[in-house]
């Protein structure tokens, strides 16, 4: 166990970290260079697109030190976007040290605080490592200052790569063997093993990622999960190198998979304990806190045949990505459906795009809402998470909403364009934090549903890019809120309620009719939009019909013969008016979110 070494690599988003286990990985030898991508850990093809890790995987590395010895290095690759800092929080209760990767152009950003934090907190050992040392505009010295001053090192100490041309990365190695401990753990006790991740083979059933604490594993024993009971005989024990690998064995501080055959995703939850089934532990390890999604949004098959695969098609992104949470739910306007939990828009999208890439389905999105705690007047408290389940007025004393704290590290240029921006979305200013010289920290308590849209992208664009966004739940806190409806042909959309402030009930619904009249596709009657709030309706716009020129064969002639001819055109229009049904597109659910002033 002493030659064991299980670490992973932290960072802000496109700071290098993918491209520097890439060239760990060849260093070793563990992947040979004919052989390679860019972004070897990144599997999917969502994660090369879009240049970001969605998913934490692990890899095994041997690696011959300088003294000699050979070194059995686990490498677990985590994601950098804060809408993935569960799978952060996973991936670090499974290693003893953290290499925090800093970006010598950018400096340290949020997120590379928010997961250095995360680090300290489970206690792992931190290698600081400035990368692109290579480009042109690197600043090393001045980020090394900002790291030191960060983590009471001396600058020296800090490692300074270019994972892009392989510079001084064998240093990093070096460190790794170093400066972080060994595992500890009986090999000799009960098997106690954490699941700190899983995903779904159609042929090994559910795949669970393992760090193995105490005990040692044989791809023969019968195993049990701790907290669901579930008792099992694995079909394989492996590593990955960086592929699954089967091995004879897996001992205490080895970081492998468990093909457990499970077909039930339910069976299986990440962040539970495996014990032997002859021989089971006393207790479960500690395993994770729950995450708690932040943002909610209702998604529909499109074909109302599809629901069971849609359901079948959540269940395994769930074991894929724990942090999905998820119910039925149904909607008038869109039949059945699911109300889904996500940690952020990003988590949405990516989710959205999975459902529609790995399992071929068309889906309906409507726009994301916040839960709001509502005190009734007899005096009970309702979580209401969708704008549709609102009690009527008459019954609510309060509605609370949910508050976030947030905080903006930026250049101090952008100081006034961020205050600007946060305040005008009902944010509260609670002071600044100096970090590093020309960088300042802004701490602000904003309402969750205020940033959910748009505010990250307006944050960027105010700030060329330079600013980065971390942010927590702080409280839920009652204000003047109240439902805002549309009525499309007098029928009230459930899909497209929200839950507004008071204050911009009027302005939104005026901005929402005038979207969505564009968006509506003309029929062959006239279609009335209308917003209403605390009772009435606040405006109104009619999408005209389609007409054929019923006039087409008069020339000249009576204007009877005309008015007869429009009149019965007029009968018909109102006889289909009562019979059709509005088709509302896609489009239209997400006009919400694109409401802010163009």
């Amino acid at each position: 166990m002493n030659n064991i070494r299980n670490f992973c690599i932290i960072a802000h988003v496109d700071h290098g970290k993918s491209t520097l286990a890439d060239r760990l990985l060849h260093l070793t030898g563990t992947v040979p260079e004919r052989d390679t991508t860019e972004q070897i850990l990144d599997s999917m093809d969502l994660e090369r697109e879009k240049g970001v890790t969605i998913k934490a995987s692990a890899v095994r590395m041997n690696y011959t030190a300088a003294d000699g010895q050979t070194y059995e290095l686990n490498l677990i690759d985590t994601p950098g976007h804060v809408d993935f800092g569960y799978e952060v929080s996973r991936a670090l209760a499974a290693c003893e040290g953290a290499i925090l990767v800093v970006d010598a152009t950018q400096g340290i950003e949020a997120q590379t605080l928010a997961n250095l934090y995360q680090a300290l907190e489970a206690d792992l050992t931190i290698v600081p490592v400035i990368n692109k040392i290579d480009l042109v505009t690197a600043r090393p010295d001045e980020v090394a200052e900002d790291i030191a001053s960060l983590l009471g090192v001396p600058p020296e100490s800090i490692l300074r790569v270019s994972a892009k041309t392989g510079e001084n990365v064998a240093a990093v190695l070096e460190a790794v063997v170093a400066r972080v401990p060994p595992p500890k753990g009986d090999a000799e006790a009960p098997l106690r093993a954490l699941v700190f991740d899983s995903h779904y083979d159609s042929y090994k059933g559910v795949v669970a990622y393992v760090r193995v604490v105490e005990g040692r594993l044989a791809a023969a024993d019968d195993i049990r999960m701790m907290s669901t009971g579930a008792a099992v005989k694995p079909i394989e024990v492996g590593i990955f190198a960086p592929m699954m690998k089967p091995v004879a064995a897996l001992s205490a501080g080895e970081v492998g998979y468990i093909a457990t055959g499970l077909k039930s995703v339910r069976d299986a939850r990440v962040g539970d304990t495996i014990t032997s089934a002859a021989r089971p532990a006393a207790a479960p390890l500690p395993g994770y806190r729950h995450p708690k999604p932040m943002v909610f949004a209702g998604i529909y098959p499109a074909e109302a045949d599809d629901y069971q695969d849609l359901r079948e098609a959540l269940e395994k992104l769930q074991l894929n990505d724990a942090s999905l949470y998820f119910e039925p739910e149904t909607s008038q306007a869109l039949g059945y459906g699911f109300r889904a939990g996500f940690l952020g828009l990003f988590h949405m999208e990516i989710i959205q795009e999975r459902i529609e890439r790995e399992y071929d389905l068309d889906v309906v999105f409507t726009a994301p809402t916040v839960a709001y705690e509502v005190l009734l007047r007899d005096g009970t408290t309702r979580i209401v998470d969708t704008p549709a389940d609102l009690p009527d007025e008459g019954e609510i004393e309060e509605i609370r909403e949910p508050w976030m704290t947030i905080e903006i590290i930026t250049p101090t240029e952008f100081y006034g364009p961020i205050m600007e921006l946060a305040t005008k979305r009902r944010g509260i200013f609670k002071g600044p934090q100096y970090p590093a010289p020309h960088r300042v920290q802004l701490n602000f308590e904003i309402p969750l549903s205020e940033i959910i849209v748009d505010f990250f992208d307006e944050l960027k664009s105010r700030t060329r890019g330079y600013a980065s966004l971390d942010y927590q739940f702080l409280e839920y806190r009652p204000d003047k809120l109240q439902k805002l409806e549309i009525l499309v042909n007098g029928e009230p959309v459930d899909a497209l309620a929200a839950i507004v402030h008071t204050k911009d009930a009027y302005h939104k619904g005026q901005r929402m009719i005038t979207k969505l009249k564009e968006l509506i596709p003309r029929q062959l009657f006239e279609v009335a939009i209308q917003a209403s709030s605390g009772g009435r309706v606040i405006s109104r716009a009619n999408v005209k019909p389609l007409r054929k020129d019923v006039l087409a064969k008069c020339y000249g002639g009576d204007i009877t013969r005309k008015k007869k001819l429009l009149e019965k055109q007029k009968r018909g229009k109102k006889r289909m008016k009562m019979v059709g049904n509005v088709e509302i597109p896609q489009d239209a659910f997400m006009a919400v979110l694109k409401l802010e002033e163009e």
